[in-house]
């Protein structure tokens, strides 16, 4: 049970439930059914339904598990300080990055455990549907050697430097604005970059510490593939990183997905959700039929203990658009009414932005504020 709640992490501190002292009681019953009391630092948190659904996703993946119920309580002011003098510790000991990524900003890391499965094509539309919803989004092409992201946007020009920081190139996305950082504006679109890992490492940092992100709804990563360098230095540098793992139908792929979801576990980050890409394909007389396999999703989702966020179907329309530089989700197809029900879901549930004003916005602040004046 320790273990199940061990991966249930607050987002904008970036460490457990149970380190932070939030989980106060554990009760199970010989029927199946377990009673989790958690007590939050306010009343009005409101991360209360995010951490509640994560409580209940993790329990209720145990073997045995029948019922799930989450008690909520509120901590009184000494233990809220202690939960502070713990995140100031923690985040120390992390080194976490000194970056101008505001406090409330939601970073997702978009991951998967190997190539070929959409993940840069989901993280370009899944950026572009949250912009069409009014809001500021940051996309970092996290993937040094791979970045693609420049002309699944169809962008163009190079990054410049304002008082030693990085600009990032903007674009316009209806009421919303996207906020692009990637090496495909510093090299070649043909040239070989040929870094080990130290150096990709490094080009990260400097995308996260030196950049002039201004003001953020999210930041999406994306990553590259696999359980390398990279994802292992981001959950150091940015301890409050969250992970969506995209998958495709098959076993197979479901089986290698699983594994960045571990990585992203034991480096104590928040496991966001499940993104099913490539499913069912349906003909134009109404027929769908599962080209790659079915359920995959649903059984990495089930087998990690997190949401399945949604899928989107294998259409012919994501290669053709991403070749062309025009996003699928700025499409009213099957394909962009899927990123905008990803969209939707992720903002109102999965990870909404929370106020300044929240159970422990400003607490981190206070936690970001202290380690600045640090010594």
């Amino acid at each position: 049970m320790r273990a199940a709640l061990l991966g249930v992490i607050d987002p904008e501190l970036g460490d457990n439930i149970v380190d932070l002292g939030m989980v106060r009681a554990v009760t199970v019953d010989p029927d199946g059914r377990v009673e989790v009391r958690v007590d939050l630092t306010v009343a009005g948190c409101p991360l209360r339904t995010q951490l509640r659904s994560d409580v209940e996703a993790r329990v209720g993946s145990l073997p045995g598990v029948r019922l799930v119920e989450v008690v909520m309580g509120v901590m009184d002011a000494a233990e809220r300080s202690a939960l502070m003098d713990r995140a100031r510790r923690k985040a120390q000991e992390d080194r976490a990055l000194a970056t101008d990524i505001p406090a409330t900003a939601r970073i997702l890391a978009v991951s998967s455990g190997k190539g070929g499965v959409g993940k840069s094509s989901v993280t370009v539309n899944l950026a572009v549907a949250l912009a069409q919803r009014g809001l500021v989004v940051g996309l970092l092409d996290a993937d040094i050697w791979g970045f693609s992201v420049p002309r699944l946007l169809g962008m163009q020009g190079e990054l410049t430097a304002e008082g030693k920081k990085i600009v990032p190139l903007e674009k316009q996305v209806g009421p919303g604005l996207l906020k692009v950082v990637s090496m495909g504006f510093l090299a070649d679109e043909e040239s070989a970059i040929m870094w080990r890992g130290l150096i990709l490492n490094r080009a990260v940092q400097q995308f996260l510490e030196d950049v002039r992100w201004g003001e953020l709804d999210y930041l999406l990563i994306d990553m590259p593939p696999g359980t390398g360098d990279i994802q292992m230095g981001l959950a150091r540098m940015l301890p409050r990183t969250e992970v969506l793992v995209v998958t495709t139908p098959p076993i197979a792929a479901q089986k290698v997905a699983a594994r960045a979801a571990d990585m992203a576990r034991k480096g104590h980050l928040r496991v966001a959700g499940v993104i099913e890409n490539m499913s069912d394909f349906t003909c134009d007389h109404g027929t769908s039929y599962a080209l790659f396999g079915a359920g995959g999703g649903e059984r990495l989702s089930a087998e990690i203990g997190v949401p399945l966020v949604g899928a989107v179907p294998l259409h012919p329309d994501m290669a053709a658009s991403g070749d062309a530089g025009t996003p699928v989700a700025l499409s009213r197809g099957v394909l962009g009414l899927a990123f905008e029900a990803l969209a939707a879901r992720i903002a109102e549930e999965v990870a909404p932005v929370v106020e300044v004003s929240g159970c422990t916005a400003r607490l981190l602040e206070k936690v970001e504020a202290a380690l600045g004046d640090a010594p």
